[in-house]
């Protein structure tokens, strides 16, 4: 396969992306090489970056979200939310505030972990706060006040929603089976979860939360009620995914975003893609892990080659709950209508 300059290629295929609407949520789940970082526009025009991907690479991740934030037509990120303090979420904080303005950041307060990588990262985090106009500590409850969305914080810190959301609360019948995991004290468990609504169209984003803390959350209650769109926990790792989150979410679309060698794994992957109701799992990257049995289609797929392009995917929602989801990699879209 014949190869390209890095950013020439990502920009090009960011111009044949299809146009936003007017008054539509528009998303990029933007490759980060099994990281995360998912910008989202608001019909207003503000914007909410979850993470930032990773530091080094010749500040790789934070322009390709530059990319994105210029196919969305947006100069400045109004809300940057850090899910928690490894290196693949925070580690593009100071090399993206050198590259945009950034409005406020989002976390859950200190960092809770006594690595040294997580201490490091925490520090150059730390300092990149002051070049932002703002900072927000989030807990379980709080609003994330992106004009033109309603998005609730469902877990931080550790915590979780103890209120249901309106119209969520009924028992989870996924928990009469619940098994607990060994306990994870890293900073996975303290992510920063949330829940975003246009409309009738509702998305979930749990960053990296592990299993216990899912079950803390969803059982014996799910709280959240269901989702349109689930962003699998973790990048796919089996470390989180547990059925009573996914089967209660009952998704309809759910979208991983894994590396080539990092997450993906076969075990989540099946609990996700066997999730009563889920019509389509979109994936950043073809996961070596998971062979041809454990991955989602060709078409579905933004990233096949280990050393690619760093293509997205795109996803455009309407308030009625219908939504688009496009594949910049080979044009591909699919058109969900509304429930």
């Amino acid at each position: 396969m014949a190869r390209f300059p890095l950013f020439a290629v990502a920009l090009a295929a960011l111009s044949l992306a299809p146009a936003r609407a007017a008054k539509t949520l528009d998303v990029f789940f933007i490759d980060v090489e099994g990281g995360q970082a998912t910008l989202f526009v608001a019909p207003s025009g503000q914007s909410l970056l979850v993470d930032t991907g990773w530091r080094g690479f010749d500040g790789r991740d934070a322009q390709r979200i530059k990319l994105a934030a210029k196919k969305a037509h947006i100069k400045r990120i109004d809300y940057v939310m850090i899910t928690h303090y490894h290196r693949d979420h925070v580690g593009g904080v100071p090399a993206l505030a050198n590259l945009m303005k950034i409005g406020t950041f989002v976390d859950h307060g200190p960092n809770r972990e006594d690595s040294k990588v997580t201490r490091e990262d925490y520090a150059d985090y730390e300092r990149t706060l002051p070049k932002a106009s703002g900072h927000m500590v989030v807990k379980p409850g709080d609003k994330i006040p992106v004009k033109g969305l309603d998005i609730t914080v469902v877990a931080a810190d550790g915590n979780h929603i103890t209120t249901p959301l309106p119209g969520a609360g009924q028992p989870n019948p996924f928990c009469a089976n619940a098994a607990q995991h060994e306990n994870d004290p890293s900073e996975n468990a303290r992510s920063v979860g949330i829940f975003m609504q246009l409309g009738k169209f509702r998305l979930v984003d749990l960053g990296d939360l592990t299993w216990n803390k899912e079950l803390a959350l969803m059982c014996p209650n799910n709280p959240i009620g269901t989702a349109d769109v689930f962003v699998v926990s973790h990048h796919g790792m089996f470390l989180s995914n547990s059925p009573q989150l996914v089967d209660a979410l009952h998704p309809r679309v759910a979208i991983m975003d894994n590396g080539a060698r990092k997450g993906g794994s076969p075990q989540a992957w099946q609990t996700v893609h066997d999730s009563p109701g889920l019509e389509d799992l979109w994936q950043l990257h073809f996961a070596l892990a998971g062979g041809s049995a454990h991955n989602s289609p060709d078409p579905m797929v933004a990233n096949i080659d280990e050393k690619c392009q760093g293509l997205y995917l795109r996803l455009i929602a309407n308030s009625d709950g219908g939504f688009t989801v496009y594949n910049s990699r080979n044009k591909y879209e699919k058109t969900y209508a509304p429930r």
